[in-house]
């Protein structure tokens, strides 16, 4: 199961960005992807590539562990 869309929609919401906004981020970052593929991340409709996980992780202040739902207390 792809839980890293589930988990970039909750950072997002919490620091109050946009889809739009996030996009912006990510794309300062390298990343060409726009709102719509937010939408699709987030929708579970399209899986990250691990570069992208960091990208993400940067761009929403979140630890790329964080993202992916693991416990790291182990």
């Amino acid at each position: 199961m792809n839980v890293v869309g589930p988990r970039v929609r909750q950072a997002r919401l919490t620091s109050g960005l946009t889809q739009s906004g996030l996009a912006a981020r990510l794309q300062v970052r390298g990343l060409k992807i726009d709102r719509a593929g937010v939408a699709k991340i987030e929708g579970r409709l399209r899986q990250v590539s691990d570069s992208e996980l960091l990208a993400l992780a940067a761009a929403l202040e979140v630890s790329p562990a964080w993202l992916l739902d693991v416990d790291t207390a182990k």
